[in-house]
């Protein structure tokens, strides 16, 4: 019986199998809100059979979007748009919806990869003045972030209450909040980043203050049967950064607020990062946050082949695998790799007469008669 088409449970939510669609972001939503893109991209992935789709990085307000053109959920054009997509996608596809939140910090207005990626300075067409817990720029050569000052924190953590609400009001069946990859909330935990004297900055439980507090505050505002968990970056590949005792510390401390799971990666907040690529390679620490926070945890990075995913859950390495550019390449990954592992799978009925004749048993409920 194959261990990665199991059911899950993340906090209340139930998961019809241990495969997770990763937040990919899409840089096509026109003033933070979704269009046609999002209609299509996250529609077809909602039919794929996979057990949660997390929705890309969700901007809590115009300056915390990466590119003028991300997604974002801080005002009602947004909401009303995303009321389109969402219900769209549930009329035909019952896979639960995750969205994760995020601030982009001194990450934020930049170009989208495709045209470059590099920082808008401000000033410049399309650009703004990006924050951040230290007036210390990604890259030296890009302009400085201003740095929070309290009226400044408290409006972040407002922003991102703001945001969970709307979540709520949407249907949103639970929140990922986003403190990886070098935005905000991974800049004040990392000492690359946060150079603060004052009670968010110096120590390992001051750099993790403020995380805590907007977690707080997100769980305060999102319906309590419903779960909120958070995306870490498990260690910045760089000398004096923030390393995995962190992650579990700060994994730990969450847990004691009623966080649901931890979804682990790594990197993402220095340039000077020296990532050690390999299949499954950020595997290992989700293995560690699981044993030493207790929380369920979500593996990422280069989990490609069904039987690799197998072995991770089979092993106790990891409660779920997060597919990204996997399933960018194959939409249909959970339907592959059932058939592969002997499982069965969801798939739109529409569809049941694709289903291989030698995996006849491979959809769940299929049965299809042709006149």
């Amino acid at each position: 019986m194959s261990q990665l088409f199991q059911p899950l449970a993340i906090g209340k939510l139930q998961l019809d199998n241990r495969i997770v669609i990763a937040p990919m972001c899409q840089y096509s939503a026109e003033d933070g809100s979704a269009g046609d893109w999002h209609m299509i991209h996250l529609g077809h992935l909602a039919l794929s059979g996979a057990g949660l789709l997390i929705t890309e990085a969700t901007a809590v307000s115009p300056e915390g979007r990466i590119t003028a053109n991300d997604l974002g959920l801080y005002s009602d054009a947004n909401e009303a748009a995303l009321a389109r997509v969402l219900g769209a996608i549930r009329a035909y596809a019952p896979i639960p919806i995750a969205m994760q939140i995020s601030h982009a910090g001194r990450k934020a207005s930049s170009q989208a990869p495709w045209a470059g990626g590099l920082q808008i300075r401000p000033g410049e067409p399309g650009g703004w003045q990006t924050v951040a817990p230290s007036a210390v720029p990604h890259a030296q050569s890009e302009a400085p972030p201003t740095a929070l000052d309290r009226a400044g924190l408290d409006k972040v953590r407002a922003d991102f209450a703001a945001t969970a609400r709307r979540a709520a009001r949407l249907g949103i069946d639970g929140l990922e909040i986003h403190a990886a990859h070098g935005y905000l909330l991974h800049q004040f935990l990392s000492p690359l980043a946060n150079h603060r004297d004052d009670e968010y900055g110096g120590s390992l439980e001051n750099r993790m203050r403020f995380v805590l507090e907007v977690f707080d505050a997100v769980r305060a505002e999102f319906p309590a049967d419903r779960p909120v968990w958070a995306r870490i970056s498990a260690t910045d590949w760089v000398p004096g950064g923030w390393d995995i005792d962190g992650t579990v510390a700060l994994s730990q401390a969450l847990k004691a607020r009623g966080c649901a799971a931890i979804h682990v990666t790594t990197g993402g907040v220095s340039p000077a990062q020296a990532i050690k690529l390999g299949p499954g390679y950020q595997v290992p620490y989700a293995q560690r946050v699981k044993a030493e926070a207790g929380l369920p945890t979500l593996a990422v990075g280069l989990i490609t082949e069904p039987e690799q995913a197998e072995s991770i859950i089979a092993n106790q390495e990891a409660d779920a695998v997060s597919l990204a550019r996997a399933m960018l390449y194959d939409p249909r990954w959970p339907w592959h790799a059932a058939a592969r592992l002997g499982a069965q799978v969801n798939a739109p009925k529409q569809y049941w007469r694709s289903q291989p004749r030698e995996f006849k048993d491979l959809f769940k409920g299929a049965s299809f008669g042709q006149r």
